[in-house]
């Protein structure tokens, strides 16, 4: 059988917590295990060491602290960062209409239940580093009718949800993905607010245990069919494998009824969907486990093969076997599919944009950018940063490249931490900081924008 790890009894579960909670403390400040260079983890052939296993991982987090007046991220020559909005409630992703209203999703996951000590630690951790804020379960739309890169309206889009994350439109449909289920709005261009009660497209995997909540969103080109990122409902199985069915899956449902199927299998959180304009292909951006090393294991961008399966739970990168699910399933892990490209351990990619042209040509021609919102499990830390992966004839060509810096301070506190990513109608990079609850707009520096005020 699959290995499960049972609850205490509830009579013991404080004291348990409690000396856990101990332990973990005590690795904050002396037990790591430092990881290698991260770059060496970063593209077609990332190095994996041999793996770790721990009665308690070290836990390294960055204590969130919020921006000072006047403190941005940083960006190379030649680029410029302001301010799109300020004062959200944890914005989380992104979306830009066809008329360039961005969309900001506030939102925040259920409150999860304890089933184990390692809940009340993982929950610690959470409130810590700034991932258990007030949730808004809002869409905020901001207007900048002059495209000045400084919105002149500010609007509640959409309200009363249930931890959103996914948005997208198709005609005059917008879905909206909660984190149980895809609701479907009618949409006209140019409406600031959306009073009409949704319809229930289909159901997601939710609670009560919904480890990973969010529900990534990505329409196809021709509008018939919703994919849907669907995470785990654990690191490695701990709670079951049933807890895990269609979830660690990319969906692909059908606009019309509904109905649904498993586009693709083993990718343990996948966080963002984007087609690659010049090949049509999907790709997904996946957080992969934890718990094995500061170096294992990367978290990955890959193209997603129709049927294809990723490894987890059995098996990571490819068919490298994972000791601790039992019993495996050579079978599985025979067919595993190694990711086109790794963005280094622990890096938790939440966001991803494609970019082929626009206002940041030509410096970023074409390629992804991926919003890394950092580690908690490594030192030193990592992530915390947006990149640049470049892509020639359709596939990355290059190492990853420093675009946004600056979230962490120089004492490795968090002043923000990026998450989703979009485009906006100029081509300018948008950014959601869920710590730092502001849009960023990254532009040439020759477009002039000028600043907020």
């Amino acid at each position: 059988m699959m290995r499960v790890f049972k609850s205490a009894h509830s009579a013991k579960l404080p004291r348990l917590a409690a000396i856990c909670a101990a332990v973990a403390c005590t690795g904050l400040a002396s037990c790591d295990e430092g990881g290698g260079d991260p770059r060496n983890q970063i593209g077609a052939h990332p190095m994996l060491p041999a793996l770790q296993q721990y009665l308690l991982p070290p836990i390294r987090i960055a204590e969130a602290v919020g921006w000072r007046k006047g403190e941005t991220p940083t960006v190379p020559q030649g680029l410029q960062v302001q301010a799109l909005a300020t004062a959200l409630e944890h914005p989380r992703s992104l979306y830009v209409l066809p008329n360039g209203d961005v969309l900001v999703v506030e939102s925040n996951g259920p409150k999860a239940p304890i089933f184990r000590p390692k809940d009340l630690i993982t929950g610690w951790v959470q409130s810590f580093a700034g991932a258990k804020a007030k949730t808004a379960n809002r869409i905020t739309l901001l207007r900048d009718t002059d495209g000045d890169g400084v919105p002149d309206q500010r609007t509640v889009f959409l309200d009363g949800l249930n931890s959103p994350f996914g948005v997208a439109l198709v005609g005059n449909d917008f879905y909206v993905a909660n984190t149980d289920a895809i609701v479907r709005y009618p949409y006209l261009s140019g409406q600031t607010r959306i009073t009409t009660p949704g319809t229930k497209l289909t159901d997601l995997p939710g609670g009560p245990i919904d480890h990973h909540w969010t529900k990534s969103l990505l329409a196809s080109p021709d509008g018939s069919k919703l994919y849907v990122g669907v995470g785990s409902n654990s690191n490695i199985t701990e709670n079951g494998i049933g807890a895990e069915y269609e979830r660690a899956a990319i969906w692909e449902v059908d606009r019309a009824s509904g109905a649904h199927r498993i586009f693709a299998s083993g990718t343990r959180n996948p966080t963002g969907l984007q087609w690659q304009p010049e090949t049509g292909k999907l790709w997904a951006i996946v957080n992969e486990r934890d718990e094995i090393g500061p170096d294992l294991v990367p978290d990955y961008l890959t193209s997603v093969q129709e049927g294809g399966f990723y490894g987890w739970p059995y098996s990571y990168y490819g068919q490298h076997l994972d000791p601790r699910v039992e019993p495996q399933r050579p079978d599985l892990v025979a067919t595993a599919i190694a990711p086109d490209y790794a963005l280094s351990s622990h890096v938790a990619p939440l966001g991803v944009a494609m970019y082929t042209r626009g206002d940041l040509a030509p410096t970023f021609q074409s390629g992804a950018f991926v919003g890394e919102h950092g580690s908690w499990d490594r030192t030193p830390l990592n992530g915390y940063k947006v990149v640049f992966v470049p892509f020639t004839s359709g596939k990355p060509s290059g190492p990853a490249q420093d675009v946004v810096t600056g979230f962490l301070d120089v004492n490795n506190h968090a002043r923000g931490r990026p998450v989703g990513l979009a485009i906006d109608r100029i081509g300018a990079l948008l950014i959601a900081d869920d710590v730092g609850n502001t849009v960023w707009r990254v532009s040439s520096a020759r477009t002039g924008a000028r600043p907020p005020t």
